[in-house]
């Protein structure tokens, strides 16, 4: 059975796929995961933290070669078959330089050291957020044009990998990936849902129902990563890239159905005007939304007793632009073989996050 380095392997990603890596059968002595955050305060759930304990686990900084080379060592000598780089920053609007150093910097010196190492595969797991923001459905070849600060250092990353020799590169780019664990896709507005419910009022979001923000579920991006690593395990990928989104090319409307139908609230769309005003005045709108959703939200915390969680309704300003995540996920499916077992985003998906949460304690019980 091969062995297997996740880099970044405690986030949302690299929780679940250890989960899966141990379901497949991969025993937990050919497992290591590497992240800056320690397993104790990463806010696992108890199938992630049961999984996370089974395998080896270190912390070092994935920036310094010299810290790199110690994360690949093996004790026997022997290297690893498969690593996958997980690990970035995954902060919005932070400046250039963090960027530069936590996302460009540290992708390109894990990559030569898995090229020094001599890797069977190495999967540098990027983002749809490279292509170009337009309403068209973006294959691999499509237009790079960046619209985040981490997806433009993503891209930078990737060209550079693509130049490093003997080194059998893979590159993934997810739509936005959601299910358990998922903070960042679309749980923001799952926990502004659940406010409105509060308030007993609409929702409505900038721009029109029809706005592409496509989807993959966590589970088939953890499927796709592995079949990737045992497809290409004795080939040459030569940089291929695999777009990783399901069937549903889900829009904003997806998501607000299944709000509606889970928290009973009426939702809706500002429209073209309200939404060009926001546009010009974006910093200050951001700013005044979160701050009316900051208060609810902290007064449905306290009235369940949690004094702590890390769910936030808070909303970046730089995915509130107009800009369309329309991705076509179909190349893997000719090229390996690939299913998608979850191909759309159905009600049960989206409890099941929430359901998740408030078993944790972490998510408001009303």
């Amino acid at each position: 059975m091969a062995t297997v380095l996740l880099l970044g392997g405690v986030g949302f990603i690299g929780r679940n796929l250890v989960a899966y890596l141990l379901s497949q059968g991969v025993p937990p002595a050919n497992i290591r995961v590497v992240d800056k955050v320690l397993p104790a305060t990463a806010w696992l759930n108890d199938a992630h933290k049961a999984a996370i304990e089974k395998v080896e686990f270190r912390q070092p900084n994935l920036v310094s070669p010299a810290s790199i080379e110690r994360a690949f060592a093996r004790d026997d000598g022997a290297k690893w078959d498969y690593v996958i780089n997980l690990a970035a920053e995954t902060k919005y609007s932070q400046s250039d330089s963090v960027y530069e150093e936590k996302v460009f910097v540290l992708s390109v010196n894990c990559a030569k050291e898995a090229a020094k190492q001599k890797c069977k595969v190495y999967v540098e797991v990027s983002t749809g957020q490279v292509y170009d923001g337009d309403k068209k459905s973006s294959d691999e070849n499509a237009k790079i044009k960046p619209w985040t600060g981490i997806a433009k250092a993503k891209a930078k990353a990737e060209e550079e990998i693509k130049k490093i020799p003997d080194l059998n590169l893979i590159i993934v780019r997810p739509a936005i990936v959601y299910g358990p664990g998922d903070m960042q896709g679309i749980t923001p507005r799952l926990i502004i849902g659940h406010i409105y419910k509060h308030l007993k009022e609409e929702m409505k979001f900038l721009w029109t129902k029809d706005l592409r923000i496509n989807t993959v579920h966590v589970e088939d991006v953890c499927r796709a990563l592995w079949a990737l690593c045992e497809y290409y395990k004795d080939k040459e990928a030569k940089g291929e890239v695999f777009n990783l989104v399901d069937k549903q090319d889900t829009d904003q409307e997806t998501i607000n159905r299944h709000i509606r139908s889970i928290f009973g609230i009426q939702t809706g769309f500002q429209g073209s005007i309200i939404s060009q005003f926001a546009k010009l005045n974006l910093e200050s709108v951001t700013e005044e939304v979160n701050d009316t959703h900051m208060a609810p939200w902290s007064d449905l915390l306290k009235a369940s007793n949690i004094t702590n969680s890390p769910l936030t309704p808070y909303l970046d300003q730089e995915l509130l632009y107009n800009n369309s995540l329309s991705m076509d996920g179909t190349k893997i499916e000719k090229a390996i073989g690939f299913s998608y077992s979850i191909p759309e985003v159905t009600e049960q998906h989206i409890r099941d996050i929430v359901d998740g949460y408030k078993k944790q304690g972490i998510w408001p019980s009303d």
